[in-house]
Protein backbone atom coordinates (compact mmCIF):
# COMPACT_ATOMS: atom_id res chain seq x y z
CA UNK A 1 0.00 0.00 0.00
CA UNK A 2 1.35 3.39 -0.97
CA UNK A 3 1.79 5.85 1.91
CA UNK A 4 0.04 9.23 1.56
CA UNK A 5 3.42 10.87 2.11
CA UNK A 6 5.20 9.04 -0.69
CA UNK A 7 6.13 10.69 -3.96
CA UNK A 8 4.17 9.86 -7.10
CA UNK A 9 6.53 11.84 -9.36
CA UNK A 10 9.73 13.83 -9.26
CA UNK A 11 9.59 17.48 -8.06
CA UNK A 12 11.06 18.69 -11.38
CA UNK A 13 8.16 17.06 -13.26
CA UNK A 14 5.59 19.31 -11.56
CA UNK A 15 4.22 21.84 -14.11
CA UNK A 16 5.42 25.34 -13.41
CA UNK A 17 1.94 26.98 -13.63
CA UNK A 18 0.64 24.60 -10.96
CA UNK A 19 3.63 25.29 -8.69
CA UNK A 20 3.20 29.06 -9.15
CA UNK A 21 -0.52 28.83 -8.32
CA UNK A 22 0.18 26.89 -5.10
CA UNK A 23 2.96 29.31 -4.12
CA UNK A 24 0.59 32.27 -4.56
CA UNK A 25 -2.15 30.46 -2.63
CA UNK A 26 0.24 29.81 0.30
CA UNK A 27 1.30 33.44 0.27
CA UNK A 28 -2.33 34.52 0.54
CA UNK A 29 -2.82 31.94 3.29
CA UNK A 30 0.01 33.59 5.30
CA UNK A 31 2.39 30.63 4.92
CA UNK A 32 4.76 31.47 2.04
CA UNK A 33 7.08 28.66 1.03
CA UNK A 34 10.14 28.37 -1.23
CA UNK A 35 9.74 26.96 -4.74
CA UNK A 36 11.55 23.71 -3.93
CA UNK A 37 9.24 22.99 -0.99
CA UNK A 38 6.19 23.64 -3.18
CA UNK A 39 7.43 21.19 -5.80
CA UNK A 40 8.23 18.56 -3.16
CA UNK A 41 4.68 18.83 -1.84
CA UNK A 42 3.09 18.61 -5.31
CA UNK A 43 5.27 15.58 -6.06
CA UNK A 44 3.00 13.69 -3.64
CA UNK A 45 0.16 14.08 -6.17
CA UNK A 46 -0.21 12.48 -9.57
CA UNK A 47 -0.47 14.40 -12.80
CA UNK A 48 -4.20 13.62 -12.99
CA UNK A 49 -4.77 15.54 -9.72
CA UNK A 50 -3.32 18.83 -10.98
CA UNK A 51 -6.75 20.07 -12.04
CA UNK A 52 -7.97 19.67 -8.42
CA UNK A 53 -5.01 21.73 -7.25
CA UNK A 54 -5.92 24.54 -9.64
CA UNK A 55 -9.54 24.40 -8.56
CA UNK A 56 -8.49 24.86 -4.93
CA UNK A 57 -5.87 27.56 -5.50
CA UNK A 58 -8.10 29.66 -7.76
CA UNK A 59 -10.26 30.48 -4.74
CA UNK A 60 -9.43 32.35 -1.56
CA UNK A 61 -8.06 30.47 1.48
CA UNK A 62 -10.77 29.64 4.01
CA UNK A 63 -8.32 29.85 6.91
CA UNK A 64 -4.65 30.41 7.62
CA UNK A 65 -1.87 29.43 7.76
CA UNK A 66 -1.84 26.90 4.93
CA UNK A 67 1.43 25.72 3.40
CA UNK A 68 1.98 23.55 0.31
CA UNK A 69 1.76 20.28 2.28
CA UNK A 70 -1.48 21.56 3.85
CA UNK A 71 -2.86 22.05 0.33
CA UNK A 72 -2.06 18.41 -0.46
CA UNK A 73 -3.68 17.33 2.81
CA UNK A 74 -6.86 19.27 1.99
CA UNK A 75 -7.04 17.56 -1.40
CA UNK A 76 -6.80 14.24 0.46
CA UNK A 77 -10.00 15.10 2.39
CA UNK A 78 -8.74 16.96 5.48
CA UNK A 79 -10.74 20.03 6.49
CA UNK A 80 -9.02 23.41 6.11
CA UNK A 81 -9.32 24.09 9.86
CA UNK A 82 -7.52 20.84 10.74
CA UNK A 83 -4.89 21.50 8.08
CA UNK A 84 -4.25 24.95 9.59
CA UNK A 85 -3.79 23.37 13.04
CA UNK A 86 -1.35 20.85 11.60
CA UNK A 87 0.52 23.67 9.88
CA UNK A 88 0.92 25.58 13.13
CA UNK A 89 2.11 22.59 15.19
CA UNK A 90 4.78 21.50 12.66
CA UNK A 91 2.99 18.37 11.47
CA UNK A 92 3.86 19.03 7.83
CA UNK A 93 7.56 19.49 8.58
CA UNK A 94 7.58 15.88 9.76
CA UNK A 95 5.58 14.88 6.68
CA UNK A 96 8.15 16.54 4.41
CA UNK A 97 11.01 14.69 6.08
CA UNK A 98 9.04 11.45 5.87
CA UNK A 99 8.52 11.93 2.12
CA UNK A 100 12.23 12.52 1.62
CA UNK A 101 13.16 9.43 3.67
CA UNK A 102 10.70 7.26 1.76
CA UNK A 103 12.12 8.55 -1.52
CA UNK A 104 15.63 7.62 -0.43
CA UNK A 105 14.56 4.15 0.71
CA UNK A 106 12.51 3.43 -2.41
CA UNK A 107 14.48 0.89 -4.49
CA UNK A 108 15.12 1.78 -8.13
CA UNK A 109 13.09 -0.08 -10.74
CA UNK A 110 16.15 -1.90 -12.09
CA UNK A 111 18.86 -1.99 -9.39
CA UNK A 112 22.35 -2.26 -10.80
CA UNK A 113 24.91 -4.55 -9.14
CA UNK A 114 27.59 -2.93 -6.99
CA UNK A 115 30.33 -4.39 -9.21
CA UNK A 116 30.15 -4.95 -12.96
CA UNK A 117 29.13 -8.47 -13.80
CA UNK A 118 30.31 -9.66 -17.17
CA UNK A 119 29.06 -13.25 -17.05
CA UNK A 120 25.64 -14.79 -16.97
CA UNK A 121 25.15 -18.16 -15.23
CA UNK A 122 25.05 -21.04 -17.67
CA UNK A 123 21.87 -23.06 -17.40
CA UNK A 124 22.81 -26.54 -16.23
CA UNK A 125 20.25 -28.16 -18.48
CA UNK A 126 22.01 -27.04 -21.72
CA UNK A 127 24.50 -29.37 -23.38
CA UNK A 128 28.13 -28.26 -23.93
CA UNK A 129 30.89 -29.45 -26.15
CA UNK A 130 33.48 -31.56 -24.30
CA UNK A 131 36.47 -30.02 -26.15
CA UNK A 132 35.63 -26.29 -26.31
CA UNK A 133 33.20 -26.04 -23.43
CA UNK A 134 30.79 -23.88 -25.50
CA UNK A 135 27.09 -24.38 -25.83
CA UNK A 136 25.86 -25.98 -28.98
CA UNK A 137 22.93 -23.58 -29.16
CA UNK A 138 22.72 -21.21 -32.14
CA UNK A 139 22.47 -18.26 -29.73
CA UNK A 140 26.20 -18.55 -29.02
CA UNK A 141 27.01 -16.77 -32.29
CA UNK A 142 25.13 -13.62 -31.24
CA UNK A 143 26.00 -13.77 -27.56
CA UNK A 144 26.73 -10.57 -25.64
CA UNK A 145 30.08 -9.66 -24.19
CA UNK A 146 29.08 -11.16 -20.85
CA UNK A 147 28.45 -14.56 -22.44
CA UNK A 148 31.63 -14.54 -24.52
CA UNK A 149 33.90 -13.88 -21.57
CA UNK A 150 32.05 -16.12 -19.12
CA UNK A 151 33.95 -19.08 -17.60
CA UNK A 152 33.27 -22.22 -19.57
CA UNK A 153 32.22 -25.53 -18.17
CA UNK A 154 34.95 -28.15 -18.24
CA UNK A 155 34.13 -31.83 -18.25
CA UNK A 156 37.49 -33.59 -17.55
CA UNK A 157 40.83 -32.80 -15.95
CA UNK A 158 42.66 -33.52 -19.20
CA UNK A 159 40.63 -30.90 -21.01
CA UNK A 160 41.44 -28.27 -18.36
CA UNK A 161 45.08 -28.02 -19.46
CA UNK A 162 44.14 -27.84 -23.13
CA UNK A 163 41.52 -25.15 -22.65
CA UNK A 164 43.41 -23.03 -20.06
CA UNK A 165 45.04 -20.78 -22.64
CA UNK A 166 41.89 -20.24 -24.79
CA UNK A 167 39.87 -19.58 -21.66
CA UNK A 168 42.22 -16.80 -20.56
CA UNK A 169 42.49 -15.19 -23.98
CA UNK A 170 39.08 -13.46 -23.87
CA UNK A 171 40.03 -11.79 -20.55
CA UNK A 172 41.77 -8.87 -22.33
CA UNK A 173 38.69 -7.18 -23.89
CA UNK A 174 36.94 -6.49 -20.55
CA UNK A 175 39.54 -3.85 -19.65
CA UNK A 176 38.71 -1.91 -22.80
CA UNK A 177 34.95 -2.41 -22.73
CA UNK A 178 34.44 -2.12 -18.96
CA UNK A 179 33.64 1.63 -19.09
CA UNK A 180 30.58 0.80 -21.19
CA UNK A 181 28.95 -0.78 -18.15
CA UNK A 182 30.19 1.75 -15.61
CA UNK A 183 29.36 4.94 -17.50
CA UNK A 184 26.21 6.61 -16.28
CA UNK A 185 23.89 7.97 -18.91
CA UNK A 186 22.72 11.36 -17.65
CA UNK A 187 19.42 12.80 -18.87
CA UNK A 188 19.62 15.66 -21.33
CA UNK A 189 18.64 19.09 -19.98
CA UNK A 190 15.14 20.22 -20.78
CA UNK A 191 12.87 23.21 -20.40
CA UNK A 192 14.47 26.43 -19.23
CA UNK A 193 17.70 24.57 -18.43
CA UNK A 194 18.34 23.74 -22.08
CA UNK A 195 21.16 25.69 -23.70
CA UNK A 196 21.35 25.54 -27.45
CA UNK A 197 23.85 27.75 -29.23
CA UNK A 198 22.37 29.53 -32.19
CA UNK A 199 23.76 28.49 -35.53
CA UNK A 200 25.85 31.19 -37.15
CA UNK A 201 24.95 32.48 -40.57
CA UNK A 202 27.28 32.75 -43.49
CA UNK A 203 29.42 35.85 -43.92
CA UNK A 204 28.03 36.34 -47.40
CA UNK A 205 24.61 37.10 -45.91
CA UNK A 206 26.07 40.45 -44.84
CA UNK A 207 27.47 41.20 -48.29
CA UNK A 208 24.05 40.98 -49.92
CA UNK A 209 21.66 43.90 -50.30
CA UNK A 210 19.53 42.63 -47.40
CA UNK A 211 22.60 42.72 -45.17
CA UNK A 212 22.72 46.53 -45.32
CA UNK A 213 19.51 46.87 -43.32
CA UNK A 214 20.85 44.41 -40.75
CA UNK A 215 24.07 46.38 -40.38
CA UNK A 216 22.26 49.72 -40.13
CA UNK A 217 20.03 48.37 -37.35
CA UNK A 218 23.08 47.00 -35.53
CA UNK A 219 24.87 50.35 -35.80
CA UNK A 220 21.91 52.13 -34.22
CA UNK A 221 22.03 49.72 -31.26
CA UNK A 222 25.78 50.05 -30.61
CA UNK A 223 28.15 52.88 -29.68
CA UNK A 224 31.32 51.94 -31.56
CA UNK A 225 32.86 49.35 -33.86
CA UNK A 226 34.12 47.11 -31.08
CA UNK A 227 30.66 46.57 -29.64
CA UNK A 228 29.32 46.13 -33.18
CA UNK A 229 31.86 43.38 -33.79
CA UNK A 230 30.92 41.64 -30.53
CA UNK A 231 27.28 41.71 -31.63
CA UNK A 232 27.88 40.37 -35.14
CA UNK A 233 30.45 37.68 -34.33
CA UNK A 234 27.83 35.72 -32.37
CA UNK A 235 25.52 35.64 -35.38
CA UNK A 236 27.81 35.44 -38.43
CA UNK A 237 30.94 33.60 -39.46
CA UNK A 238 33.82 35.26 -41.22
CA UNK A 239 34.99 34.46 -44.75
CA UNK A 240 37.89 32.42 -43.30
CA UNK A 241 36.59 31.32 -39.90
CA UNK A 242 35.81 33.82 -37.12
CA UNK A 243 34.49 37.24 -38.09
CA UNK A 244 37.25 39.85 -37.68
CA UNK A 245 37.16 43.61 -37.44
CA UNK A 246 38.76 43.96 -40.87
CA UNK A 247 36.04 41.79 -42.44
CA UNK A 248 33.33 43.85 -40.75
CA UNK A 249 34.81 47.19 -41.83
CA UNK A 250 35.17 45.96 -45.42
CA UNK A 251 31.47 45.05 -45.51
CA UNK A 252 30.52 48.44 -44.04
CA UNK A 253 32.55 50.23 -46.72
CA UNK A 254 31.02 48.01 -49.39
CA UNK A 255 27.52 49.14 -48.34
CA UNK A 256 28.64 52.77 -47.90
CA UNK A 257 27.71 53.00 -44.22
CA UNK A 258 31.18 53.17 -42.70
CA UNK A 259 30.85 56.95 -42.56
CA UNK A 260 27.64 56.57 -40.56
CA UNK A 261 29.42 54.45 -37.97
CA UNK A 262 32.36 56.85 -37.78
CA UNK A 263 30.08 59.86 -37.29
CA UNK A 264 28.29 58.03 -34.48
CA UNK A 265 31.60 57.07 -32.87
CA UNK A 266 32.93 60.61 -33.14
CA UNK A 267 29.82 62.04 -31.48
CA UNK A 268 29.91 59.46 -28.68
CA UNK A 269 33.57 60.07 -27.89
CA UNK A 270 33.27 63.85 -27.81
CA UNK A 271 30.14 63.64 -25.65
CA UNK A 272 31.81 61.20 -23.26
CA UNK A 273 34.89 63.39 -22.84
CA UNK A 274 32.71 66.40 -22.14
CA UNK A 275 30.54 64.57 -19.60
CA UNK A 276 33.53 62.96 -17.86
CA UNK A 277 35.43 66.29 -17.82
CA UNK A 278 38.40 65.02 -19.82
CA UNK A 279 39.12 61.84 -17.81
CA UNK A 280 40.15 59.24 -20.40
CA UNK A 281 39.81 56.33 -17.97
CA UNK A 282 36.19 57.14 -17.16
CA UNK A 283 35.46 57.72 -20.87
CA UNK A 284 36.71 54.21 -21.69
CA UNK A 285 34.63 52.77 -18.85
CA UNK A 286 31.50 54.63 -19.96
CA UNK A 287 31.86 53.39 -23.56
CA UNK A 288 32.73 49.81 -22.58
CA UNK A 289 36.24 50.03 -24.00
CA UNK A 290 39.68 49.22 -22.71
CA UNK A 291 42.20 52.12 -22.61
CA UNK A 292 44.08 50.67 -25.59
CA UNK A 293 40.86 50.29 -27.60
CA UNK A 294 39.90 53.89 -26.83
CA UNK A 295 43.31 55.05 -27.97
CA UNK A 296 43.12 53.09 -31.23
CA UNK A 297 39.59 54.30 -31.90
CA UNK A 298 40.58 57.92 -31.29
CA UNK A 299 43.50 57.50 -33.69
CA UNK A 300 41.31 55.85 -36.35
CA UNK A 301 38.82 58.74 -36.16
CA UNK A 302 41.64 61.35 -36.14
CA UNK A 303 40.34 62.90 -32.95
CA UNK A 304 43.65 63.26 -31.09
CA UNK A 305 43.75 67.06 -31.44
CA UNK A 306 40.08 67.53 -30.53
CA UNK A 307 40.37 65.25 -27.51
CA UNK A 308 43.56 66.92 -26.31
CA UNK A 309 41.92 70.34 -26.67
CA UNK A 310 39.04 69.16 -24.46
CA UNK A 311 41.43 67.75 -21.86
CA UNK A 312 43.50 70.95 -21.84
CA UNK A 313 40.36 72.99 -21.27
CA UNK A 314 39.48 70.94 -18.20
CA UNK A 315 43.08 71.11 -16.94
CA UNK A 316 42.94 74.89 -17.05
CA UNK A 317 39.57 74.90 -15.28
CA UNK A 318 40.94 72.74 -12.45
CA UNK A 319 44.05 74.83 -11.99
CA UNK A 320 42.17 78.14 -12.21
CA UNK A 321 39.45 77.22 -9.73
CA UNK A 322 39.29 79.98 -7.12
CA UNK A 323 36.79 78.54 -4.67
CA UNK A 324 38.63 76.90 -1.77
CA UNK A 325 35.99 74.22 -1.14
CA UNK A 326 36.11 73.07 -4.75
CA UNK A 327 39.90 72.87 -4.70
CA UNK A 328 39.94 70.96 -1.42
CA UNK A 329 37.43 68.50 -2.86
CA UNK A 330 39.55 67.99 -6.01
CA UNK A 331 42.53 67.19 -3.79
CA UNK A 332 40.85 63.91 -2.84
CA UNK A 333 40.27 62.91 -6.47
CA UNK A 334 43.74 61.54 -7.12
CA UNK A 335 42.79 59.35 -10.09
CA UNK A 336 41.16 62.26 -11.90
CA UNK A 337 44.17 64.51 -11.40
CA UNK A 338 46.58 61.75 -12.47
CA UNK A 339 44.46 61.12 -15.57
CA UNK A 340 44.71 64.77 -16.51
CA UNK A 341 48.43 64.77 -15.68
CA UNK A 342 48.30 67.74 -13.31
CA UNK A 343 48.42 66.14 -9.86
CA UNK A 344 51.80 67.61 -8.88
CA UNK A 345 51.05 71.06 -10.29
CA UNK A 346 47.70 71.16 -8.51
CA UNK A 347 49.12 69.95 -5.18
CA UNK A 348 51.99 72.49 -5.25
CA UNK A 349 49.64 75.37 -6.01
CA UNK A 350 47.20 74.36 -3.27
CA UNK A 351 50.04 73.89 -0.74
CA UNK A 352 51.27 77.44 -1.32
CA UNK A 353 47.77 78.86 -0.96
CA UNK A 354 47.09 76.97 2.29
CA UNK A 355 50.42 78.10 3.76
CA UNK A 356 49.45 81.70 3.04
CA UNK A 357 45.95 81.31 4.48
CA UNK A 358 47.26 79.51 7.59
CA UNK A 359 49.86 82.21 8.17
CA UNK A 360 47.14 84.88 8.18
CA UNK A 361 45.00 82.82 10.61
CA UNK A 362 47.77 81.88 13.09
CA UNK A 363 47.14 84.78 15.52
CA UNK A 364 43.52 83.62 16.04
CA UNK A 365 44.31 79.91 16.60
CA UNK A 366 45.75 77.93 19.50
CA UNK A 367 46.02 74.45 17.96
CA UNK A 368 45.71 72.73 14.60
CA UNK A 369 42.00 72.09 14.96
CA UNK A 370 41.19 75.68 15.77
CA UNK A 371 43.45 76.81 12.92
CA UNK A 372 41.44 74.70 10.45
CA UNK A 373 38.20 76.20 11.84
CA UNK A 374 39.49 79.76 11.43
CA UNK A 375 40.66 79.13 7.84
CA UNK A 376 37.40 77.40 6.93
CA UNK A 377 35.23 80.10 8.51
CA UNK A 378 37.06 82.94 6.72
CA UNK A 379 36.91 81.31 3.28
CA UNK A 380 33.65 79.33 3.44
CA UNK A 381 35.16 75.85 3.50
CA UNK A 382 34.40 72.89 5.83
CA UNK A 383 36.97 72.51 8.59
CA UNK A 384 37.20 68.75 7.91
CA UNK A 385 38.39 69.38 4.35
CA UNK A 386 40.96 71.91 5.58
CA UNK A 387 42.31 69.45 8.17
CA UNK A 388 42.50 66.69 5.57
CA UNK A 389 44.36 69.00 3.18
CA UNK A 390 46.89 69.85 5.92
CA UNK A 391 47.60 66.13 6.34
CA UNK A 392 47.72 65.20 2.64
CA UNK A 393 50.03 68.10 1.77
CA UNK A 394 52.38 67.41 4.72
CA UNK A 395 51.72 70.78 6.38
CA UNK A 396 50.77 69.39 9.79
CA UNK A 397 54.22 69.30 11.43
CA UNK A 398 55.22 72.76 10.22
CA UNK A 399 51.97 74.35 11.39
CA UNK A 400 52.24 72.69 14.82
CA UNK A 401 55.74 74.08 15.28
CA UNK A 402 54.53 77.57 14.37
CA UNK A 403 51.60 77.26 16.80
CA UNK A 404 53.94 76.03 19.55
CA UNK A 405 56.36 78.87 18.97
CA UNK A 406 53.50 81.35 19.00
CA UNK A 407 52.24 80.00 22.34
CA UNK A 408 55.72 80.29 23.94
CA UNK A 409 56.39 83.84 22.73
CA UNK A 410 55.50 86.67 25.22
CA UNK A 411 52.11 88.23 24.64
CA UNK A 412 51.89 91.84 23.68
Amino acid sequence: MISPWQRRRQPDDVPTPVAVAVSDFCRRAKAPAPAQQVREALALLTEEEDFRVRALTDGEPETSPLGPFAVVDILRGVTPALAAQRQECGYYDVAQELAQVREEKTPPPAPAPTAPVFALPTPPSEETDAKTGRRKSAKAEAAAVQERIAPKKRTTDADDADTAAPAQAPQAPPEEEAPRFLKRELPRPRGRFTRVEAQRLSFFELTRAEGKETLEAAIEATEHRYSLLRTLEHRYNGPRGELTQVDMENVLRQHGIMETLEARERHNIETAYASQRGAAGRVAWALGLSPSELQRLTHALKLEEAVEALRERFRNEVLATGHLTHRLDLLGRDKYLVDLGIQKRFADALRKELERLAKDALPDATDLHSLANVVGRKHGAPAELVTRAFERLNLTEGLRKQLSAQAQSPSH
